[in-house]
C-alpha cells in the first residue's frame, strides 16, 4: 500500500505531521479526517513533492498575528457584497467536499474566482496557511468581509475536524439569510417606486402647471375662490422658499443622526421602528427567523449556547434588541435556560418561547430551533405579501388626495370664471 505525508491541524488549532499507509488519496484524507484534523496538505511518498506542497513554511510553528502585523494589503479588501462571499464560501465548500485540501482548494479558487477582489482573498488566505496560520485566524484579517459568527463556525469546523461540512452549513445559512433580505427588499421596492412617481408629478404641478393657470386667472379677472387661493399661495412658497425645505431636510437629517449616534438615541430609534406599522413587523419576523435559524446552525456544529448568544447579538443591527440579548447571556450564564432568560426580555412572541422550552425539555434543542426558524419564515413570507399589497394602497391613496386637492383648486377658478362669463352675458 501507498504511504501518504500530510500536514493537518489539530482540535487545538496546532500544525500536525504525520505519514499513513492507506489504499489511495481519497482514503487517506477520510482517515485523516476521522481522526478529527483539517487537512492542508497530502502527498504520496515516492511520487515527488505537489505542486500545492512546495512551501516547507507551512509546517512551521504556529505564528501569532496581531492586528499591526496583518499583511498589508489585507486593508485593500475592506467589504465584499453578500453575493460574492457566498460564492466564495460555496466554491470552497464545494472543493473540499469533492477531496482537496484547504491548501489546495485555495490555490484553485486562486485561478478560478474571475472577480479581482475574490482572486486577492484567495491569494492571501493562501498564504497565511504558508505562514502556518489556521483559516479562522486568517479569516480574522478582514473584520469588515467576515462576521465574528462566520470565523466562529470556521473555527469550530476546524476543532471538529469537519470544515467542509461546516462551509456547507454556512452555505445554506448565507442562502436563508439572502432569500429573507431580497424578500423584504422587494416588498419594498414597488411601493418606493409608486412614492417617487407621486412625488414628482406633485412638482412638475406646483413648479409648472399653477404658475401658468395663476397667469391665465390673473389675466381673467374676477375673485378666486378660496381653494384656488390656497393653491397659488402653496405655489408661491415652493417656489420662493424651497430652499428654506431643502435646508430644514438636512437640519433634521443631521439632528437626526447625531441623536441616533447616542446610546439613549440609538435605543429609542431602533425601538420605534420595533412599533413602526407594517415596517416593524418585517424587522420582528426577520429577527425571529434569523435567530431561530442561526442558532440551530450553531448548536448544530458544537458551538456553546453562551458563545452562540454572544454571536447573536449583533445579527439584528438593531441597539434596542441587541441590549436585550446582552441581559439574556447573562442571564444563561447565571444559569437559567434560554426560554427563562428570553421571556422577560419582551422581544419574543409566546409561541417562540413557548416551543423553546418544548426543546430544551426534550432535548432536541437544534431540531426544535430549526422548526421555529422553519414557521417564522413562513410567517415573514406573509408579512411581506401584507405589506407589499397594503403599503401600495395607502401610497395610492395619499396620492390620490393631494393631486385631488389640486385639480379641485384648479377647477374651482374654472368653474367661477365660466359662472362670470354666464352672468355677464
Amino acid at each position: 500500500m501507498p504511504q501518504f505525508k500530510y500536514v493537518a491541524r489539530d482540535a487545538s488549532g496546532k500544525l500536525v505531521e504525520g505519514t499513513l499507509t492507506s489504499n489511495d488519496r481519497a482514503s487517506a484524507l477520510q482517515q485523516i479526517e476521522g481522526d478529527k484534523f483539517v487537512p492542508i496538505k497530502i502527498e504520496q511518498l515516492g511520487q515527488g513533492r505537489s505542486s500545492t506542497a512546495k512551501n516547507p513554511e507551512k509546517s512551521a510553528p504556529e505564528k501569532s498575528r496581531s492586528p499591526a502585523h496583518r499583511p498589508a494589503h489585507a486593508s485593500a479588501i475592506q467589504t465584499l457584497s453578500h453575493n460574492h462571499i457566498f460564492l466564495f464560501t460555496e466554491q470552497l465548500a464545494h472543493l473540499l467536499v469533492s477531496g482537496m485540501t484547504l491548501d489546495e482548494a485555495l490555490g484553485v479558487l486562486e485561478k478560478r474566482l474571475k472577480h479581482p477582489k475574490l482572486q486577492a482573498l484567495s491569494a492571501q488566505l493562501h498564504q497565511a496557511l504558508v505562514d502556518g496560520r489556521s483559516l479562522s485566524q486568517a479569516l480574522r484579517d478582514y473584520p469588515k468581509v467576515f462576521s465574528p459568527l462566520y470565523v466562529n463556525m470556521v473555527a469550530a469546523g476546524e476543532a471538529s475536524g469537519a470544515l467542509s461540512e461546516i462551509l456547507r452549513r454556512l452555505v445554506i445559512h448565507l442562502g436563508d439569510v439572502k432569500a429573507m433580505r431580497d424578500r423584504v427588499q422587494q416588498a419594498l421596492y414597488y411601493p418606493a417606486a409608486l412614492l417617487a412617481v407621486g412625488v414628482a408629478m406633485i412638482v412638475v404641478f406646483m413648479v409648472w402647471l399653477v404658475p401658468m393657470l395663476k397667469d391665465f386667472f390673473a389675466e381673467s379677472g374676477g375673485t378666486l375662490p378660496l381653494p384656488t387661493k390656497i393653491l397659488l399661495g402653496a405655489s408661491h412658497a415652493f417656489l420662493a422658499y424651497w430652499w428654506a425645505g431643502v435646508l430644514a431636510i438636512f437640519g433634521a437629517f443631521f439632528l437626526w443622526k447625531v441623536y441616533t449616534k447616542t446610546t439613549d438615541g440609538r435605543r429609542a430609534w431602533d425601538r420605534f421602528l420595533l412599533q413602526a406599522p407594517g415596517y416593524g413587523g418585517l424587522i420582528r419576523y426577520t429577527f425571529y427567523a434569523q435567530f431561530a435559524r442561526t442558532l440551530g446552525t450553531l448548536t448544530e456544529n458544537g458551538v456553546t449556547l453562551v458563545k452562540s448568544l454572544e454571536l447573536l447579538e449583533e445579527i439584528s443591527g438593531n441597539e434596542f434588541i441587541r441590549e436585550r440579548m446582552v441581559e439574556t447571556r447573562k442571564a444563561v450564564l447565571d444559569g437559567a435556560a434560554l426560554s427563562n432568560a428570553l421571556r422577560p426580555q419582551g422581544i419574543f412572541p409566546e409561541m417562540f418561547l413557548d416551543m423553546l422550552a418544548v426543546g430544551e425539555q426534550t432535548g432536541r434543542f437544534a431540531d426544535t430551533v430549526n422548526n421555529i426558524a422553519n414557521l417564522y419564515e413562513r410567517d415573514l413570507d406573509k408579512q411581506v405579501k401584507l405589506v407589499s399589497a397594503l403599503i401600495p394602497i395607502v401610497l395610492i391613496v395619499v396620492i390620490a388626495i393631494l393631486v385631488g386637492m389640486l385639480v379641485f383648486g384648479i377647477l374651482s377658478a374654472v368653474f367661477n370664471l365660466t359662472k362670470g362669463l354666464r352672468t355677464g352675458h
